[in-house]
This record gives C-alpha cells, sequence and structure tokens, in this order.
C-alpha cells in the first residue's frame, strides 16, 4: 500500500542516516475505504493527492514540535506491505494509518518538500496552529495557505542534497 508519511526535513535526514524511517508505530495517510468513500467522484490520482496534502498538513505539526527544523513541510511516499498499515477510523481523518513497523528506506519511493520561497508561509502556519484548533478564522485562513504552496518531488536519491 502508498502511504504518505508527514515529516520533517531533520527527520528524513535521521532516516537517511538510519536507513528507514521510523520508529513505529508511524502516523501516515493512505487511500483507505473511507477517504474512496467521502471522495466518490475521484479516481487513484486524486485520492492519493488528498492523501498526500493531508500527509503535508500533518507535517505542520511536526514542525511545530520542532522549532528548529526549516519550515518546509515534507512527505516521504512509501511502499508498505499491506498487513503493516491500519486504518485509524476517525472521520475527521478518513486517510488517516498507522504503520506498524519501520519503513526501510529501500520502501520509500520518494519525497515530496516544499521550495525555500515557501519558509515564510511555512512558519506563519505552523505559528496559527493553536488558534486554527480553538476555531480562530483569521489563524485558519494562514494555516490553509500553506496549501497554497505545491510541495516539490524529489527522488529517494535526490533527498540526501536537502
Amino acid at each position: 500500500m502508498r502511504v504518505y508519511l508527514p515529516s520533517t526535513l531533520p527527520a528524513i535526514a535521521g532516516a537517511l542516516k538510519s536507513a528507514e524511517a521510523g520508529p513505529a508505530p508511524l502516523a501516515g495517510f493512505a487511500v483507505t475505504a473511507a477517504l474512496r468513500e467521502w471522495y466518490a467522484s475521484g479516481d487513484l490520482e486524486e485520492l492519493e493527492y488528498a492523501a498526500m496534502s493531508d500527509a503535508a498538513r500533518a507535517s505542520l505539526r511536526l514542525l511545530a514540535d520542532d522549532p528548529d527544523a526549516p519550515r518546509r513541510r515534507a512527505v516521504l511516499v512509501a511502499e508498505v506491505p499491506d498487513d503493516q498499515v491500519t486504518a485509524s477510523g476517525e472521520l475527521s481523518e478518513r486517510g488517516a494509518v498507522r504503520v506498524s513497523a519501520p519503513v526501510p528506506i529501500a520502501r520509500i519511493a520518494a519525497g515530496h518538500v516544499d521550495a525555500v520561497d515557501a519558509e515564510p508561509d511555512i512558519a506563519l502556519a505552523v505559528d496559527a496552529l493553536p488558534a486554527a484548533d480553538l476555531g480562530d478564522d483569521d489563524a485558519s485562513f494562514l494555516v490553509d495557505g500553506a496549501e497554497g504552496h505545491e510541495l516539490l518531488w524529489y527522488a529517494t536519491q535526490e533527498l540526501q542534497f536537502l
């Protein structure tokens, strides 16, 4: 199953060094039955984009937990055995999954990362998360603004240069 793992640039560096993304369990996003049901008109490419977008939003929370990380969302795309992936069942997170084992680098298919010029908007979004969680419309607007930046695609062998 293709799983989108929210990450940060320091976490990607750590995964490259240890040759795996982990430790388990890992939070991720995938095309689950609940996501298919919710987005019934979407083809597989659209569903995967929705799962990746959810992972990018989750990356904002990882950035909030790491004030020293560059303010660039990051998502690792992994091919994970089905038996290691469990859907969360949360209606608010239709594509949320848990991966029960570390993901070897050999199973990482690619990475998606913000361009450097997105950093100011991503920093604003990270700072606005607490207020957005409390229902502040202006803060939610800033968080949603991060999605105005498309993540760039990187082959696995290019990730070391980020």
